[in-house]
């Protein structure tokens, strides 16, 4: 194998290290609710903080609380994950390169 070839892939393979260890200081927000909840999560998706409305807490509705938690969650990673593959994708030329992201 041409040595420049494997010089070229293990640059490569270091700024791909770089640009993921970047995504854990990435974060997006979601909310749900009208903002009754907040979230916001790395680009790990690794939730960082969760805000809750005092107006839901005290509805006492536990099953409307559950539901609009679940959806802040679920739009945080979504975008989360777009994120990632922007992030990453800059790297791989758009190329999806599976467990990466």
């Amino acid at each position: 194998m041409d040595k420049s070839v494997l010089r070229q892939a293990q640059q490569l393979q270091a700024k791909l290290a770089k640009a993921q260890e970047e995504l854990g200081s990435m974060t997006v927000d979601a909310a749900a609710g009208g903002g009754a909840v907040k979230v916001v999560i790395d680009g790990h998706q690794k939730v960082h903080s969760v805000e809750i409305s005092p107006e839901v807490i005290e509805s006492g509705d536990a099953e409307l609380l559950q539901d609009l938690v679940m959806a802040a969650v679920n739009e945080g990673i979504t975008k989360s994950q777009e994120l990632a593959g922007k992030h990453l994708g800059k790297l791989t030329g758009g190329l999806n390169i599976p467990g990466l992201f």
